[in-house]
């Protein structure tokens, strides 16, 4: 089965080396101490959350097992595996399975984990009442495995190949590290992603302050740690130089690879520089390890590659269609063979590097035939293992079982929450060619639904825009993906897109509960450039009829957020009254994710009107919703819009900084990104008119409880200057090409305040720029600073009339609005440009 190929290597060579017993458990350990010392240093004062992160083989385990072998005190332990079932939290729930005797009391909210842990029924509050809203379930789960951690620590939380991790699992050690467990040491190994590439678990961890992780990278061995290690291995007092220089070269310091190439080297004996004498990769090492071994034990080895890093001897005999003994007798002579090892529950590949070498010694044919017998195996198992199923499968070539099992993995992540999951699995099923259109529709609509709030935007765009661009697509499908292609494209960033996506949607949504919710994105004016105001209201209008016309709770919540949102941005009073009303109701407060974003949407609304302290009452309100719910992905929201309504309120001290490590956290959520850079653009312009020093009266206060803005000064190389106009302008070209107005508007406007003193006619061109985004728009409000800008700029040249036409546009377009921000700037235009 394991194709064995040339023996490219020569025994003989003097007897320069004693050959010990086989060597049993692993090799010295070496060339760690400063890594061991510094998570000694971590664990020994908990709380802390420590990343251990590298390359296949570098040694991220053997580091943590020598930490743990002297560490006092509880050690909760789980690793992940490399094709999981759906099962959100699996690892950590492995960890802490088990610890029935050790729990002390518990919160009533761990009640949650009784039925994933029946072992410790007897030792859990009774289950509570399902949740509707399934982020609220899922992050009652969080709470609830909190709650048993909190109860078993003090203690050590070791979790391994976190690279594949569930996201749930990845969005509790995200709530971990700012919001640590006392006495709880949390120590997590990861493979460091691909270049260009992530994984969830580096994902949740980028989203959260740089303080709250220590990262522990490892790389490889140098020439000093190689030649101890040989020293050791191979009881040699001096290796020769020429020695250390080839393991170096040929293991490219790996320590794993570095361990079994000196293994091979002991057991083979000899002289260790003989010709051929080292192998050139680990392939060699276990081909010279293979060649003991008679064809049935490779045969029932290739087997067990196939099946995973530890092989279930039942399976791997219904699979060869062998008896137990033969297969116990196999396994048992690759562990002799060094091939494997005894991990205390059964013999495993030493590492995954090793198990993918003899995977891959097996012919392409007999691998293919291997994963089908396997898949034929677990389909008798209950539950059936979809993960696996689907797995095997797809390497077996078996296309229409592979989308079947993927699907329902999808289905079953779907139903425990995990988005991102069910994404996973759903965006494998559309790289199957053979797939029938009817097929690949119904799977792109799941997957759209499920990108929706999970991390894999960015690969379904293209999946959908390539089914949208088929002419035989039935309206029904060209709806519902339109819909989920508009609304990933918004998220993503792309407002006219996603926009635009949208509306070419609608007209082939025929359900009223479906266009409701649609229609109701669209009444966001603040958005999107191209459209007016006027538009923003009628399609307000056609979602309420939509809403009524289904009947539905939820449609009928979605457009009253949305109407109460226009209103604020037209300052139209009414919306007070309903966002008073909504916060009041039931339907608002069963949805606490909603009611979350509306509170922060409704905030960033306020403070474009001019409100600050609504602005402070709703994003109080929703923060803590955000905390309550454990909405991971609302968290960016919460911080952009606090540092907003610091730059409105003037409080720029420490703002910019503050406002970099949201910008560079937020890489993977351009949509939050967008905003994050347009605010540190502007604060870094009004701080470099702070600090320029210029004249003091060339600006009103325009900020209801806000600070003075000074004109920059006339210091054309001033460092501030320069950094906030290349900012600046970074966001207005971005902000063009993807046309999203409001921090276009927004950058133009402080753009041409901060050159007003140094170069007016280019800022009048600025203002003047913004005036005509907004005019389009048709909510004059946002075009205050614009205008002030441009009579300041025509008083400067001594024709203060020149903008009289952009002021009285001004003035006529907040009349009666409830536009504080605006008053207060025509106030100050009026002072420049009497009527």
């Amino acid at each position: 089965m394991i194709d064995g190929g040339e023996d490219t290597t020569r025994g003989g060579g003097s007897p320069t080396l004693v050959r010990p017993e086989r060597l049993r458990g692993p090799v010295e350990f070496v060339g760690r101490a400063a890594e061991l010392a510094q998570l000694r240093r971590l664990v020994a004062a908990p709380p802390c959350l420590i990343l251990l992160e590298g390359e296949p083989g570098i040694g991220k385990s053997r580091l943590v097992a020598e930490l743990l072998a002297d560490l006092p005190g509880r050690h909760l332990v789980g690793e992940c595996d490399d094709v999981p079932e759906p099962f959100p939290l699996g690892v950590l729930l492995d960890a802490i399975r088990g610890s029935a005797d050790r729990l002390g009391p518990l919160s009533p909210v761990a009640g949650a984990l009784a039925p994933l842990l029946p072992e410790l029924a007897d030792a859990l509050p009774d289950a509570p009442p399902p949740l509707t809203d399934p982020a609220a379930e899922r992050h009652r789960l969080l709470r609830a495995v909190t709650a048993v951690l909190a109860a078993l620590s003090p203690a050590t939380l070791l979790l391994e190949d976190l690279h594949w991790a569930d996201p749930a699992t990845c969005e509790l050690l995200g709530y971990l590290s700012t919001h640590p467990v006392k006495g709880l040491a949390v120590v997590l190994t990861a493979r460091t992603p691909t270049p260009g590439g992530s994984t969830p678990i580096h994902d949740a961890l980028a989203r959260t302050p740089p303080w709250s992780v220590t990262r522990v990278p490892l790389g490889p061995l140098d020439a000093d740690d190689v030649r101890r290690l040989a020293a050791r291995t191979l009881r040699l007092d001096d290796p020769p130089q020429q020695l250390t220089d080839t393991l170096l070269d040929r293991t490219a310091g790996i320590p794993f690879v570095v361990e079994e190439v000196l293994r091979t080297l002991a057991e083979r004996g000899g002289d260790p520089m003989a010709d051929d004498s080292v192998p050139f990769i680990l392939r060699d090492v276990l081909l010279w390890r293979l060649r003991p071994l008679d064809e049935a034990t490779r045969e029932v080895l290739g087997a067990a590659a196939v099946l995973g890093m530890a092989p279930d001897q039942r399976i791997l005999a219904s699979v060869l269609s062998l008896d137990r003994i033969t297969i116990g007798a196999a396994l048992t002579a690759a562990h002799r063979a060094g091939l494997l090892h005894d991990a205390g529950d059964g013999l495993r590949f030493r590492h995954d590097l090793a198990r993918q070498v003899v995977y891959d010694l097996v012919p392409r044919e007999s691998r293919e035939w291997l994963h089908l017998r396997v898949a034929r195996v677990l389909e008798q198992e209950l539950p059936k293992p979809v993960a696996q199923l689907a797995h095997h499968y797809r390497r077996a070539g078996s296309g229409a079982d592979f989308v079947r099992n993927a699907e329902a993995a999808a289905d079953l992540a779907t139903e425990r929450g995990d988005d991102a999951t069910a994404a996973s699995f759903l965006l494998q099923t559309m790289d199957v060619a053979e797939l029938p259109r009817p097929v690949r529709v119904r799977l792109a609509a799941k997957l759209g639904r499920s990108a929706i709030d999970g991390l894999s935007q960015a690969e379904a765009i293209p999946v959908l825009e390539r089914l949208l661009a088929d002419r035989r697509l039935p309206p029904g499908a060209r709806g519902e993906l339109g819909l989920v292609l508009g609304r990933m494209l918004r998220q993503q960033g792309e407002a006219l897109r996603g926009y635009a996506e949208i509306e070419r949607a609608v007209p082939y949504l025929r359900a009223p509960r479906r266009k409701a919710p649609a229609l109701a994105v669209l009444a966001a004016p603040d958005t999107v450039v191209g459209r007016h105001v006027d538009d923003h209201l009628a399609r307000c209008a056609e979602a309420e009829a939509a809403a009524a016309a289904s009947g539905d709770p939820a449609a009928h919540l979605a457009v009253r957020i949305a109407r109460a949102s226009l209103l604020l941005e037209l300052g139209d009073p009414a919306a007070w009254a309903i966002i008073r009303e909504l916060r009041a109701s039931a339907e608002l407060a069963d949805r606490p994710r909603e009611h979350a974003r509306a509170c922060l949407n409704w905030a960033q609304g306020a403070l474009h009107a001019g409100h600050p302290e609504q602005a402070e009452a709703l994003l109080a309100a929703g923060r803590a919703l955000v905390e309550e719910t454990g909405y991971e992905r609302l968290t960016a929201l919460v911080e952009v819009t606090e540092l907003s309504l610091d730059r409105a309120a003037g409080r720029l001290d420490g703002l910019a900084e503050r406002l970099s490590r949201l910008v560079a956290n937020a890489e993977r959520m351009p949509v939050i990104l967008q905003d994050a850079r347009a605010e540190l653009a502007t604060v870094l312009a009004r701080t470099a008119v702070r600090a320029g020093g210029g004249n003091t009266e060339g600006r009103a206060d325009t900020a209801p409880g806000g600070s003075t803005e000074e004109s920059a000064g006339s210091d054309e190389g001033c460092d501030e200057v320069k950094v906030a106009e290349r900012a600046l302008r970074e966001v207005v070209a971005d902000a063009r090409r993807v046309g999203a107005i409001w921090p276009l508007v927004q950058a133009l406007s402080a753009l041409a305040r901060l050159t007003l003193p140094r170069r007016p006619d280019e800022a009048a061109g600025h203002a003047a720029d913004a005036l005509s985004l907004v005019r389009g728009k048709g909510i004059l409000a946002w075009a205050a600073e614009a205008v002030l800008v441009l009579a300041e700029a025509a008083a400067a040249a001594g024709d203060p009339a020149g903008a009289a036409e952009a002021v009285a546009e001004l003035e006529a377009g907040i009349a009666g609005r409830d536009a504080p921000l605006a008053l207060a700037a025509l106030r100050r235009c009026r002072e420049i440009v009497p009527a």
